[in-house]
């Protein structure tokens, strides 16, 4: 009977590769292969996909003569490419579509060249629940920290490239995160290198070989006291003005002060134009240095009443008690004309401008979110009509900035491309972010493609493909002089430890391997696309 299910399950995929060569296919054909599922998959023991062919089949009209577009018919058996999925996985076919969202994962940066035990330590970790961002390449680490934003980092000392307490060093010292809990690993236990370790700002010091309960109990440990720091600390680390956590209280003494004074008061949405060029030209640390000037700056030209809060990135958010959002207008435009004068860089090499939109806040009973809701889309508003600019909200104006980010399904297999479709474009997105998603069936066909450039692009990657296979794609992917806007997703098998290690070399942001449950795919994709919002 195994014999007869492969082979029908075969003839299937190959029955979807046929239909994906052509622009439509005639509803008819459609019919009858939905017909034949229905009578042949019970009797080979697919009972469940039976059935949802069945349910499909008296769904249709034998007579409909409409040529179907592929969207169309993919949509359509979607259920039975989910159930076909998930019978190659090796699950139980009666819970198919029933999925639970956990919470937030602890996410963990592990920086090690080691990829052997950089594969080992994410399977372990990821298997009680956390999230790993493997890093086998030193100076990627630095650069992802500043997207990973990780709960804890873990360091390997001794690595070829670069030594570990460079590593360490920067994030304490430069990234001045010492909210980000730093564990170093090593083979070396020496008193003088634990020392060292921690008098550069290392929250603790595992020696190899370690057992696996042992460490997950310490880290655990500094992911839950970074917690319940963030819970006492309202100040941004970087900048040294309010975190957004402070909105909540601050709004609630403008609404006191609304309700007892009937004074309005108005706030501000700020961003620093082109901030991004910043980082790309100049660096992180250059970028660090104009944010934490630009808060600094903000403090000392606004009110003694006045909050500035860093909304997060380079956005911040200033709240002006007994002000109309007149009065925050002229504020705003002498800080927008001073600060557009002050040069940053080693020798005043570039200077910013920043763009705001303000909303005057006169209903105490409507929420926070709804005025800086008001507030952003005048702050578009203002990027739209060339930046370096101040704007007030129209209430009548109903405008979105909306951020697109292209996801690339480059998969071989019309099964795993129709899930993987299916999965991003059910994801929850930020406020204003939308997904542009495209499959292509190899990695020749994606890379001759210019679909994806000049855009943020997560590229889900499958390992082995004809023509060019992911590795090629990834490294092509990582020497362009753009690498930053793409992120990759590696899908490899189970017995391809060589392709893993390789893609870590190369600079792969994550990887799974074949066959996977489709929830953790789920919040894989979910961890990547949160950090590109």
């Amino acid at each position: 009977m195994e014999k007869y299910q492969k082979h029908f399950l075969n003839n299937f995929r190959k029955k979807l590769e046929e239909w994906e060569a052509g622009p439509e296919i005639p509803h008819t054909e459609l019919y009858r292969f939905v017909h034949s599922l229905a009578g042949t998959a019970p009797t080979l023991g697919l009972d469940h996909i039976g059935g949802l062919a069945r349910k499909l089949m008296d769904t249709m009209d034998e007579g409909d003569d409409r040529m179907l577009a592929i969207p169309e018919w993919r949509i359509m058996l979607f259920d039975i490419i989910e159930a076909y999925y998930h019978l190659e996985e090796g699950e139980a076919d009666t819970q198919f579509g029933k999925r639970e969202r956990n919470g937030e994962k602890p996410v963990l940066l592990m920086i090690d060249d080691d990829t052997s035990f950089l594969m080992y330590m994410k399977e372990q970790l990821e298997n009680i629940g956390w999230y790993v961002v493997a890093i086998a390449n030193p100076e990627k680490a630095v650069m992802s920290f500043y997207d990973v934003r990780p709960d804890c980092a873990i360091i390997d000392i001794y690595m070829e490239e670069t030594d570990g307490f460079e590593v360490l060093d920067f994030f304490k010292q430069k990234l001045k995160q010492q909210f980000i809990p730093t564990v170093m690993v090593s083979v070396n236990d020496r008193k003088d290198t634990r020392m060292k370790c921690y008098e550069l700002g290392a929250d603790d010091f595992i020696p190899k070989p370690f057992d696996i309960d042992e460490f997950i109990v310490r880290v655990k440990r500094q992911i839950e006291r970074k917690k319940q720091i963030e819970e006492l600390i309202l100040i941004d680390e970087l900048t040294h003005v309010y975190n957004r956590r402070y909105l909540t209280q601050a709004y609630d003494q403008v609404k006191s002060m609304l309700n007892s004074r009937r004074e309005p008061a108005s706030i501000a949405v700020l961003d620093i134009d082109h901030f991004k060029k910043v980082n790309d030209q100049y660096g992180h640390l250059a970028g660090d240095k104009v944010l934490t000037e630009f808060a600094s700056f903000l403090q000392k030209r606004v009110r003694v009443q006045d909050i500035v809060v860093r909304y997060g990135g380079e956005e911040f958010v200033i709240i002006f008690p007994n002000t109309s959002a007149q009065e925050a207008y002229g504020l705003l435009e002498r800080c927008r004309k001073e600060f557009g004068e002050i040069t940053f860089g080693d020798s005043g090499t570039f200077t910013c401008t920043f763009s705001a939109g303000v909303s005057e806040i006169t209903d105490p009973t409507k929420s926070m979110n709804e005025w800086i809701r008001l507030a952003d889309q005048a702050l578009y508003e203002a990027k739209e009509n060339g930046r370096n600019r101040v704007e007030l909200d129209l209430e009548s104006a109903d405008i979105h900035h909306i951020k697109t980010i292209k996801v690339a399904i480059v998969d071989d297999d019309p099964i795993i491309r129709t899930v993987m479709r299916d999965i991003v474009s059910k994801l929850p997105s930020e406020q204003n972010v939308q997904y542009d998603i495209q499959s292509f069936k190899d990695g020749a066909s994606f890379m001759e493609s210019d679909w994806h450039i000049e855009s943020l692009c997560l590229v889900i990657l499958d390992g082995v493909m004809p023509k060019m296979d992911g590795l090629e794609v990834l490294e092509r992917l990582r020497s362009r002089e753009d690498a930053d806007r793409y992120k990759v997703l590696m899908l490899t098998s189970r017995s391809s430890e060589k392709d893993i290690s390789r893609s870590l070399q190369l600079g792969a942001d994550d990887y799974m391997t074949k066959p996977f449950k489709l929830l953790e795919l789920e919040a894989r994709l979910a961890q990547i696309l949160k950090r590109m919002g």
